[in-house]
């Protein structure tokens, strides 16, 4: 698989979230509202979701494999880092 582009709007404020992302999948398929999360061990990808209860989610897409994961992961916050802040 491989990610032909991936687009970043940063967040400014103190939250967690640092910025929503989407990416599109070998030109043809486009996933929306990944989210670049600040955790306890740096920055991570949070995959989209819907709320299902009283602060419960479950993600609406996912990759079904680690590898999968880290390819998108990388894609993303690769953008993260080139993206400039825009008011």
């Amino acid at each position: 698989m491989r990610i032909t582009d991936a687009k970043v709007k940063k967040v400014n404020g103190t939250s967690r979230l640092k910025a929503v992302a989407e990416i599109t999948i070998e030109g043809v398929f486009v996933v929306h509202e990944l989210r670049v999360i600040e955790g306890n061990n740096g920055l991570f990808v949070a995959m989209p979701s819907r709320q299902v209860g009283e602060n419960v989610y479950k993600d609406i897409a996912h990759p079904i494999n680690a590898e999968t994961r880290q390819v998108i992961e990388d894609a993303v916050l690769k953008a993260y880092a080139e993206a400039e802040w825009k008011y």
